[in-house]
């Protein structure tokens, strides 16, 4: 079973977001488990403060670093990164971290432990990413107001990858990204719809053809949204 931990000031965000689909059936089948943490209740202080002004000036709140080694100390048993043990990861998720990728995603999958610090308003203190965490993602080249949405897309994105959490074994393993190309162009009925037919080729029956069909299809594609996949 993989645990996934999540560190966040807003756990109530998660209630239901794990009631649904290929995440809510693998939970149910004993595959993953999942708990959102309160990061409030690694304070100390009567407040219960997780943050303060930053260092030097400048707009906004950043998060602490005393609450968040607390958090991750109580849940994996250690407080700097090269103490954390095999099979676990520590993510924080961040817009200065490494792209989130389907490779990672597996790599993920392979694990027994995922605990996701979730960042809010300015940030992060900068000795939470410097020892702590193993790992600092983005999923994109954007600014969100707090790492949650985030930790939604690490998740599911993990969790498929499991053995069992889809309906078919080789399902992932003709996704976009898993060979480092887009897949290629789904169609179903109608054969035809407002004058726009499907391809002739995946309706004839001979698997061969449509093999190397979908496989050009998929590279066109590829070159098309995404030529940066064939460098």
């Amino acid at each position: 079973m993989l645990h996934f931990d999540i560190i966040t000031i807003f756990p109530e965000f998660f209630r239901e977001a794990f009631e649904y689909g290929i995440v809510r059936r693998a939970r149910a089948a004993g595959l993953v488990e999942i708990a959102a943490h309160d990061l409030r209740d690694w304070t100390s202080d009567k407040h219960r403060m997780v943050d303060d002004r930053p260092f030097g000036g400048g707009d906004g709140m950043v998060l602490k670093p005393e609450p968040i080694f607390a958090a991750v100390a109580s849940l994996v048993g250690a407080n700097r990164r090269e103490s954390v043990a095999a099979g676990k990861r520590v993510v924080l998720l961040s817009p200065q971290g490494r792209s989130f990728t389907q490779a990672l995603a597996a790599e993920f999958a392979n694990c027994e432990q995922l605990v996701l610090i979730c960042g809010r308003y300015e940030g992060v203190d900068e000795r939470v990413a410097e020892a702590l965490v193993t790992d600092e993602i983005s999923i994109g080249d954007y600014v969100l107001s707090g790492g949650e949405p985030a930790a939604l897309v690490v998740i599911d994105a993990t969790v498929r990858l499991l053995p069992g959490a889809l309906g078919s074994a080789t399902s992932a393993a003709n996704e976009s990204f898993s060979d480092g190309v887009l897949d290629y162009p789904h169609y179903t009925r109608p054969p035809e719809f407002e004058g726009m037919r499907a391809p002739k080729v995946l309706l004839n029956g001979n698997h061969a053809e449509i093999a190397r069909w979908r496989r050009e299809a998929s590279l066109n594609k590829t070159k098309r949204n995404r030529p940066d996949l064939l460098k």
